[in-house]
């Protein structure tokens, strides 16, 4: 609480807010940060840009699934996804026992040599 009225004390302070400003620390973070934003924004403009024009992205678009996943029912849409998500944690946990089954055996097999 009373750090929270130290610091709201400060950043209205004009006086020290001008002096901040001006010194070289705060010129220098502002132009890392600019840089920082312009760089960032350059690099998800071209991987956008790679993205659209890729084949597989124009294949994929192109293809009859989105076709019908547009045209198809959002309840139905999220039922389907649903049932994708419930089989694949199926999968998982089955394919995770089976490891843990074969890591079983193996420790035992080590244990008898």
């Amino acid at each position: 609480m009373v750090l929270k009225r130290l610091l709201y004390s400060l950043v209205n302070n004009r006086q020290l807010i001008e002096k901040l400003a001006a010194s070289r620390l705060m010129r220098r973070a502002a132009q890392l940060t600019a840089f920082a934003l312009t760089k960032a924004q350059i690099l998800g403009s071209d991987a956008a840009r790679r993205l659209l024009a890729s084949d597989a992205m124009r294949q994929l678009l192109a293809s009859d699934a989105v076709r019908q996943i547009r045209e198809t029912d959002p309840a139905e849409v999220g039922r389907k996804m649903s049932r994708v998500g419930q089989s694949l944690v199926q999968e998982l946990r089955q394919n995770f026992e089976a490891l843990k089954q074969k890591q079983q055996q193996q420790a035992k097999s080590r244990g008898k040599e």
